[in-house]
Order: C-alpha cells, then structure tokens, then sequence
C-alpha cells in the first residue's frame, strides 16, 4: 500500500529550512512566521514518524534522516518551478480570443490593433463580434468588452471610458433649409435612436426642454449604425462619445450644442478573474487600459 504524501505545505517549510539550516529565514522566504514554520516541520516529523532536525549549540542542523529526505526532494521542488515557468511562458505566446460588439470593435479596437502587433507580436488576436456581450465569456474567448455598469459575476472587470451621450450631425445639415442653431430646432429635424427612444428624452429633461417629441426616427440596433446614419447626413443622433469620436476628429460629424448626457453605461474589459495574470491576457488588458490612460491625457 502506497504511503500517503505529506501536505505540500510542510514539505515546502522542510525544503526552505533544510535548504539555509534557519528557520527564521525559511520564514522570512515563505512570508509566514517562525512559528509557524515550527508547526509545519513538527507535524512532517510526526507524519513520517521521524525526526528531521537537530539543535547543537544552537546551530540548526540536519538528521541523518533529514539530510537523506532533503537530497531526495530538493530537485521537485525546482522541477516544478520549471514547470510552472515554462507553462506561463506558453500562455504569454500564441492567439487569444476578444469578444466584443461589433460597434465597439469597428469605431475603437480595430483602429488600434497594430499597436499591439507591434509591441507583441508573439500574440494573434483573434476578433468575435457578438450582439449581446455580458454572456460572452465562453470558453473559446479569453478576453471579452462588456457594455454595461460593471456589474457582472465571476469576472474581473475595468472601466475604460467615462462615457457621455453627445447630439452630433453631419455638417451637411447645417446648411440644410432647415436651421439648427437652438435646441428647438431639433423639432424640425429626424432624430436618430440606439437602441430605444429613451436616451432622447433623458437628453431633452437634461436641458429642461419640453414638448419636444421624440417618437420618430428610425431606431437602429448597433451604435455603430447610429454614427454611420448621423456621418450620411440622416439626422441627429445621440451617440456615445468614444464610438463617435473617429468621425469627430476626422470632420464627418460636429457636435452640436454644449450639452452632453452622462451615460449609466460604459465599455468594461473583462476577464475571468483567475485568469488575470496569464501572459497574453495580461498583456492584452494592460495595453487596452494604457491605450485608454494615453489618449484622456
């Protein structure tokens, strides 16, 4: 019949021990007290029904039967830490899985992928675009962007944008017939909808604006299309200020009024949270989180 093994614990205080004959730098090595590296040793003796150390003028020293156990184990235990090391080495190299929306992935990550190339290219980033994103994380998907208020069980997630609902339009519009120099003109234009019509009317209870009527307009199901309609001049809509941001910058889109909506909402990257240290998810996440920090300085 096999013998039973002793708890790893113990036998990793017999190792540091036996290793600089001191059990207070053994201690000091595994972070724990010196007494606690005592109990360790005491119940392996009484385990192995052995002793294991001796103390001659005040000197640690090893027992003939410690000394043969230590020559015997001292190797495991840097076999596993070369394991351990060559596993994590693997998991900082090769593909990882991103789920995201496609809105988000088209008006933000994509545009930036080539940094990442570019500072890791022992990492293929591989892109699953999908509608619905807080039951995402399955388990072809090592990483996934999450829309929502941080909320989500089992899973690490950053906040990466403090996210605002601005009125934008295609320039055209301004020099349409119709004026668009107040608030109230927007009566007199189409309104362009994300989803539902609710983001309209917290927008105008913001501005204190009443009687204006916000059931018209198409209602799209990515933001993404909201933007796009908005830049081909087929109304005003209320978009998110980090997907609309591309077509800010380029001129395709003005930002019309000094008012802007603070979302509920905002774009999270997600992990699951045993995972965070893992090389290539770890890489990924810092350089989406600097990516971020940058560009808001």
């Amino acid at each position: 019949m096999a013998a039973r093994l002793p708890p790893l614990n113990a036998l990793k205080a017999f190792e540091a021990s036996a290793r600089q004959l001191s059990f207070t730098k053994a201690a000091e090595e595994l972070f724990v007290t010196q007494a606690a590296i005592s109990h360790q040793i005491k119940s392996l003796e009484e385990h192995l029904g052995l002793k294991l150390f001796m103390r001659k003028n005040r000197a640690l020293l090893l027992t003939e039967e410690g000394q043969s156990y230590f020559l015997d184990i001292k190797d495991i235990f840097t076999s596993l830490q070369e394991a351990t090391e060559k596993l994590l080495a693997r998991g900082s190299k090769g593909a990882i899985t991103v789920s995201l929306q496609p809105s988000f992935a088209i008006q933000w990550l994509v545009p930036r992928l080539t940094s990442f190339s570019v500072q890791h290219p022992e990492i293929d980033v591989r892109i699953k675009a999908v509608d619905q994103d807080d039951n995402s994380l399955t388990e072809d998907v090592d990483v996934a962007i999450y829309h929502g208020r941080g909320r989500w069980p089992k899973v690490h997630a950053d906040k990466l944008h403090t996210e605002y609902l601005i009125p934008v339009c295609s320039p055209m519009l301004l020099t349409d017939k119709k004026p668009l120099n107040t608030i109230h003109d927007l009566a007199h234009h189409t309104l362009l909808h994300d989803t539902s019509r609710r983001d309209w009317k917290r927008w105008f209870k913001e501005a204190n604006v009443k009687g204006m009527n916000v059931n018209h307009g198409p209602i799209f199901s990515h933001s993404a299309m909201v933007v796009q309609a908005a830049v081909h001049g087929q109304g005003v809509a209320l978009a998110q200020s980090i997907l609309a941001k591309p077509e800010l910058d380029a001129g395709r889109l003005i930002n019309l009024f000094d008012l802007h909506l603070v979302s509920k909402n905002a774009f999270y990257i997600v992990c699951r949270e045993h995972q965070m240290e893992v090389g290539k998810i770890a890489a990924f996440r810092q350089w989406v989180l600097d990516t971020v920090a940058a560009e808001e300085e």
